[in-house]
């Protein structure tokens, strides 16, 4: 909806483009990206959670009644364990021309795979984070992660795969005082920018290429913005287990305000209309005893109060359980499995993880091959060759945990029935395929 939202939008005879982007920003949906954001940093909606009483008739907020507010950051960690079981070891980028890896590689440099953890984080919150491509002032080549919240991108149509335009949009400080937004408009070859006071009126600045070389401007040809999309759907993780938690966060704090609130033992006064509670209760807690007028009917009872704590516990594992379940995480706290499970059993334990990061892993593999033609266009551009990045392979290693022992013993068997390098890589002790297979070849 929102695509040809915006194509129609830029399609519409007669448009400025000052009105295109003030109305593109206005029309765009973030607050789901937003929300995935707030509870990956423990900002639940549970924190918002307000106490009311009635009073006459009318609803207002109590602020001395107990209002617990327990968050529980189960987002975080199943995010987490998502990008560290696959990206927590470096991906291997690799071509059958030595030169082209050795270029890659000089390029891209480490810190390409802390980019990378930082876009599946990003992604699993948001369902899609956006790199940007750029020449940097010493004319390397280089990247950034662009927040999603702050992109509003432009596809050919509506199924999503070709981009031909992205707006960008964020807000700077003034100087003095007040703050505008800088707007960027990118389209296959330049760059237009505008500027959005406080009062909303948006104003053209002016229309730049993609960079310099040799005082000329060059476009790259194409957008230079590479999404890295959790899905097919660009939905964020939370989508899918949302409610559990806020139902885990309910629970856990009404269950705290019980216990604050509700004695065990509720006194029950009888004939006692005119007494003072307050001073009945204080008379209570310091003297430990009640005088009773004899022969009118008055006296004291008391009325124990049970609060249903095992119910609540079956309901708050079931929770769990199915945060872990429709999260498509690993619960930690399983006792079904043991520091010496099998590795059948272990894959078992990892099978709906697996699951969806590979969902992840094909996206993010299609966009790393996007980023390598932009490297290839880069390194012709400054007379390093001419490479083709279909060539080169994408490799993850995802962090599995695994039986050591049973994977040696495998390997051990192996040994001449596959080749050396597949039993170097897949040994539990290796962290460099190249460098064992140098040692190996050295002794």
């Amino acid at each position: 909806m929102f695509t040809e939202f915006v194509n129609g939008m830029i399609n519409a005879g007669g448009v400025s483009d000052e009105k295109i982007v003030a109305d593109l920003i206005m029309n765009h949906n973030n607050l789901s990206m937003i929300e995935g954001v707030r509870y990956y940093n423990n900002e639940n909606d549970i924190l918002r959670r307000k106490a009311y009483r009635f009073d006459g008739g009318v609803k207002i907020e109590d602020e001395t009644k107990q209002n617990r507010r327990l968050n529980h950051n189960w987002h975080k960690l199943l995010v987490d364990q998502k990008t560290s079981y696959l990206l927590g070891k470096p991906i291997r980028i690799s071509a059958d021309d030595m030169e082209l890896t050795a270029t890659i590689n000089k390029n891209l440099g480490e810190g390409f795979d802390d980019v990378l953890c930082e876009l599946s984080k990003g992604a699993s919150n948001k369902g899609i984070e956006w790199l940007q491509l750029f020449i940097n002032e010493n004319g390397g080549f280089d990247f950034a992660v662009i927040p999603a919240e702050q992109v509003v991108p432009i596809w050919d149509t509506s199924l999503q795969k070709k981009l031909v335009g992205l707006i960008r949009y964020y807000e700077v400080k003034r100087v003095v005082g007040g703050s505008e937004l800088v707007i960027e408009w990118w389209t296959d070859n330049s760059v237009k920018h505008f500027v959005r006071d406080t009062s909303g009126s948006v104003d053209f600045v002016k229309e730049d290429c993609h960079f310099y070389k040799n005082g000329a401007g060059f476009g790259w040809g194409k957008v230079p913005f590479i999404p890295f999309k959790n899905n097919e759907e660009m939905i964020s993780d939370l989508k899918f287990y949302k409610n559990l938690i806020d139902d885990y966060d309910l629970c856990v704090s009404d269950l705290s305000n019980n216990l604050a609130e509700v004695q065990e033992v509720v006194t029950v006064l009888k004939g006692y209309e005119g007494t003072d509670l307050r001073e009945f209760s204080e008379n209570l807690r310091y003297y430990k005893v009640i005088k009773v007028a004899p022969g009118d009917g008055s006296g004291v009872d008391k009325l124990e109060i049970s609060i249903p704590i095992e119910a609540k516990r079956e309901m708050l594992d079931r929770l769990e359980e199915n945060i872990f379940t429709f999260g498509q995480g690993i619960n930690v706290k399983s006792d079904k499995f043991g520091t010496s499970a099998s590795g059948v059993a272990l894959k078992f334990l990892y099978s709906l993880l697996d699951m969806k990061a590979g969902i992840t892993e094909r996206k993010f593999a299609v966009a790393i091959k996007e980023v390598l033609w932009f490297l290839c266009e880069y390194v012709a551009m400054t007379g390093g060759g001419i490479y083709e990045p279909s060539t080169v392979a994408v490799v993850f290693s995802r962090r599995l945990i695994a039986n050591e022992l049973e994977l040696a013993q495998i390997a051990e068997g192996s040994k001449g029935i596959i080749s050396d390098e597949t039993i170097i890589a897949h040994h539990p002790w290796t962290e460099d395929v190249d460098f064992e297979m140098k040692n190996v070849l050295n002794t």
